[in-house]
């Protein structure tokens, strides 16, 4: 039994990719932190432009959620024309990448009213990134529950209720006001 394995830092890159495997999204994780050291493959845009596209090239037809290519896992997951990546080790729990993936994708669904297309999170890349940003960290999944994630980003709803204010309510708390002040005084 291998105990090699015993760190918090799971996730190694994070990727959306549209139907014709161009980048919509890509994050990388590394940190300097991380108990292997920094990065040494994936580093140039080159890399990694050529790293998505073979991914892709693999992964472009629906049917599976997980592969193991160029030595990492990937579990990913087809929304309409995009396609969400999760990217691991290849000593990785892929029950635990695949539930941030799942927990990442339905938060993404329920704050975009499942118009999860690549118009609509390039859109709004702000709320898709507050929820990569509320489930991955550094690398470190840190929540898999997709509604707390959506719950987390969305943005506040402005109070639809009005408030109505004419005569009436100004004289109604006239009223209100000189009926506790005749309390106060009669008090004293």
């Amino acid at each position: 039994m291998s105990l090699s394995n015993l760190s918090l830092y799971s996730v190694n890159a994070f990727l959306i990719l549209d139907s014709e495997g161009h980048r919509v999204l890509a994050k990388y994780y590394r940190p300097k932190s991380h108990p292997q050291g920094e990065p040494k493959d994936l580093l140039t845009l080159k890399d990694q432009r050529a790293f998505e596209k073979g991914l892709w090239q693999k992964t472009k037809k629906p049917g599976g959620d997980i592969i193991l290519y160029d030595g990492r896992l990937a579990v990913y997951r087809h929304s309409l024309d995009i396609i969400y990546y999760v990217i691991g080790g290849p000593s990785e729990n892929e029950l635990m990448l695949y539930s941030a993936l799942t927990a990442f994708s339905d938060a993404v669904h329920m704050l975009l009213r499942n118009q999860v297309e690549k118009r609509a999170v390039l859109e709004n890349l702000d709320l898709v990134l507050l929820c990569l940003d509320e489930t991955i960290d550094d690398g470190i999944i840190v929540e898999t529950d997709s509604t707390t994630i959506a719950s987390r980003v969305s943005r506040p709803r402005a109070d639809t209720t009005e408030i109505v204010i004419n005569e009436q309510t100004i004289m109604s708390a006239y009223q209100t006001v000189r009926e506790r002040v005749q309390q106060r005084i009669q008090q004293l």
